[in-house]
């Protein structure tokens, strides 16, 4: 190592150093970059999650087909349901999915997903309407992934949801109801086969 000669700049006096660069600390600075350290780590932990989720599968932004319009025009035939048949004579009918057991408040609060399961092109869309007109609401529509599927298959996911599942079936002409985990991003989905005419 190189040793240097002693010259006037080691002759420093022991005293208080002056300069911008020493400027006295400000009191809870410290706190101030924690701070921000911690919101800039939970915006970064929240961003990840997000994308994690989309990734997976467990989030996914659809656009509602249905509105509240489908909901708001079954509430008065699922109110005039719970009574007595006597509302029948004048011209008052039972929907379907009432008849099943789903209520009006099952209809808007069921996240429902409508999948063609065959070649066919515009099944979905055609069970949308369909059922759209028997009061209910679409969440989305879409291809099943498979074009040979032969029965019409209405899923649900928990025990509770088997009445609304039935309710849809009925909608729909068919009587396949099954409980399965296999659609994870929809309280009930329908799988259209080839024998739906709709």
């Amino acid at each position: 190592m190189t040793r240097f000669e002693r010259d006037r700049f080691d002759e420093v006096p022991d005293g208080p150093r002056v300069g911008a660069h020493r400027g006295a600390a400000r009191r809870g600075g410290g706190w101030v970059v924690f701070a921000w350290a911690a919101l800039a780590t939970g915006v970064l932990v929240g961003i990840g999650v997000l994308v994690l989720a989309l990734l997976n599968g467990s989030v996914q932004f659809t656009e509602g087909s249905g509105g509240s319009t489908p909901s708001a025009s079954a509430s008065p035939s699922a109110s005039a349901s719970p009574g007595t048949d006597s509302g029948a004579g004048d011209g008052a009918t039972q929907s379907p999915s009432a008849a099943a057991g789903a209520t009006a408040a099952d209809q808007g609060a069921t996240t429902l997903v409508v999948l063609n399961g065959t070649s066919t092109a515009g099944l979905a869309a055609n069970a949308s309407t369909e059922l759209g007109g028997a009061g209910w609401t679409v969440t989305s529509t879409g291809d099943a992934g498979t074009t040979g599927a032969t029965q019409t298959i209405v899923y649900y996911q928990q025990e509770s949801q088997a009445a609304v599942a039935q309710g849809v079936a009925q909608s729909l002409g068919v009587s396949a109801v099954q409980q399965s985990s296999a659609f994870p991003n929809a309280d009930v989905s329908v799988v259209l086969g080839s024998d739906y005419t709709g």
